[in-house]
C-alpha cells in the first residue's frame, strides 16, 4: 500500500489549492501534498510536502488529522492510503514551486469541475468540520465505480 499525505491551509472562508504544474494531476487543484518517505513518520511527510510545495512553513503540531481515503483501482495500482489534514496557523510565505501554483478559494466557490472527480465527493464533509473515513473504487478508465464515506465523532 501506497501511504500520501493531503494537506489543506484554511482560513475563516478560504481554502489554500495547489494547481498541479507536473506530473500526476497535472492541471488540476488540490491540497498539498504527497508520498510519505521510508524514513519518514506520516505527519513528517505531511510538514514536508506542505513546505515544498507552496512555501509554507507549519509546525507537526498545527497539523490536525481530519481524514484518511483509501483508493483501490481496478488496473492493478494502488491501494492507496491518503492522510488528510488541516492547517489553520503556518509560518512563511506562499510560494508558486516547480510543481505547484496556489491560490487562495473562497470555500464557497471551489473549482469541483477542475479538481479530481471523487473531491465534490467528500470535501464537503471535510469543509463541514467533521472528521472522515472514506474509500473510493475506481475502473480502468479511472471513474468511480464504487465509494464509502463515513463521518466520524
Amino acid at each position: 500500500m501506497k501511504i500520501f499525505t493531503l494537506v489543506f491551509v484554511m482560513s475563516k472562508s478560504q481554502i489554500l489549492l495547489g494547481l498541479k504544474k507536473r506530473g500526476l494531476g497535472e492541471g488540476k487543484w488540490n491540497g498539498f501534498g504527497g508520498k510519505v518517505e521510508l524514513n519518514e513518520i506520516v505527519i513528517q511527510g505531511a510538514v514536508r510536502e506542505l513546505r515544498e510545495e507552496s512555501g509554507v512553513v507549519a509546525d507537526e503540531c498545527n497539523l490536525l488529522r481530519r481524514g484518511v481515503i483509501t483508493m483501490y483501482f481496478e488496473n492493478g495500482d494502488g491501494p492507496f492510503l491518503i492522510h488528510v489534514f488541516q492547517c489553520n496557523e503556518w509560518k512563511g510565505e506562499i510560494t508558486e514551486t516547480e510543481e505547484m501554483k496556489p491560490q487562495w478559494f473562497d470555500i464557497d466557490r471551489i473549482p469541483y469541475d477542475l479538481m479530481w472527480s471523487e473531491a465534490r465527493l467528500w470535501y464537503p464533509v471535510f469543509l463541514s468540520g467533521c472528521s472522515f473515513e472514506a474509500s473510493f473504487s475506481y475502473d480502468t478508465k479511472g471513474d468511480i465505480i464504487e465509494h464509502v464515506i463515513n463521518r466520524l465523532p
